[in-house]
């Protein structure tokens, strides 16, 4: 299985830690010594989770000639933060497509939902059911977001990505999906409270952060390692990790358990905020032109909830 391309879409609103300042008292160097997070970008009136998907698939397709959306077989959707739960993101790309009657498909296990959507096309392409597919992910966190919350309201940004895939290799700057590892961790620590989203009663929390904190760092660890060790490969075989958008120091935490560099891991959580399971994809967009014959890229996440996972890819 390959990627052949990857595009992203960000809306132009710009928020900036003088907002929360001014909101709530919180000062620019206290959330960018907790977070990282110096800026994040905001949905303008009109954008929604859907809209933002069909413009990243826009910009996926016009980037990438060869890649016709009608020799799309199977679109796959993931988002915890719908704007119509009945018709979907992966609907909403799938009439932007005009490509009828193939597998579509919306699934939310967090901010790990990405790799959870690119497992599901392997499956179908295993199954030979498909030799081409779509993957979105998209985000619109302010719409449910507290701004007032000064725990977890200055975290979220908005934000989507487009990966198209194929069976086959289509050309040399396809990037190999050499292997894909997921799990879900729903049993341990907090998973039930840690992060909720509950729209009837509140937006986006996140009372235990710590325990957030905790579970990422050891689990994206402990799955990069595995992933690197059922390919007999090292930590010096990485070129890039990417690791899920949530927060700099889980970042700057993983990279140290793992032995490596800081310049290898790629980071944009700084300007973007945490854009949930579109943060990881908009990262590998990021990179694309920079990406090499031989490079090995690790893209590891986890999600509240918990769920886990890591794909190594090889171009």
């Amino acid at each position: 299985m390959y990627i052949h391309h990857v595009a992203a879409y960000l809306p132009t609103d710009i928020i900036t830690n003088e907002h929360f300042t001014r909101l709530n008292g919180l000062s620019h160097e206290w959330i960018t010594e907790r977070t990282g997070i110096r800026a994040r970008r905001k949905a303008s009136p009109g954008e929604n989770t859907n809209t933002m998907a069909i413009e990243a698939t826009r910009r996926a397709l016009a980037e990438a000639p060869t890649f016709s959306a009608s020799s799309i077989e199977l679109i796959v959707g993931g988002t915890y933060t719908p704007h119509d739960t009945i018709y979907t993101v992966a609907h909403a790309v799938q009439r932007e497509l005009n490509v009828s009657d193939i597998p579509v498909v919306s699934i939310s296990s967090a901010c790990s939902s990405l790799l959870n959507a690119v497992e599901i096309v392997e499956g179908y392409f295993a199954l030979g059911k498909a030799s081409r597919a779509l993957v979105v992910v998209s985000e619109h966190n302010t719409a449910y977001n507290n701004d007032l919350d000064t725990v977890a309201g200055h975290l979220w940004g908005d934000g989507a990505a487009v990966l198209l895939l194929s069976k086959e290799r289509i050309s040399d700057q396809d990037l190999r999906v050499q292997s894909i590892r997921t799990g879900g961790a729903g049993n341990v620590g907090k998973a039930d409270q840690s992060v909720t989203l509950k729209p009837v009663e509140r937006g986006i929390v996140m009372p235990f952060g710590k325990d957030v904190f905790i579970h990422a760092c050891t689990y994206m660890t402990r799955v990069t390692q595995q992933i690197l060790d059922q390919n007999n490969l090292g930590i010096d075989d990485v070129t890039f990790l990417i690791p899920h958008q949530a927060n700099l120091r889980i970042t700057k935490n993983v990279l140290q358990q793992l032995g490596l560099p800081e310049e290898r891991g790629v980071s944009n959580i700084e300007e973007l905020g945490n854009t949930g399971c579109a943060g990881a994809a908009i990262a590998l967009a990021d990179i694309w032109g920079q990406l090499q014959p031989g490079n090995h890229i690790v893209v590891t996440v986890f999600g509240g909830g918990y769920s886990y996972g890591a794909m190594l890819l090889e171009r």
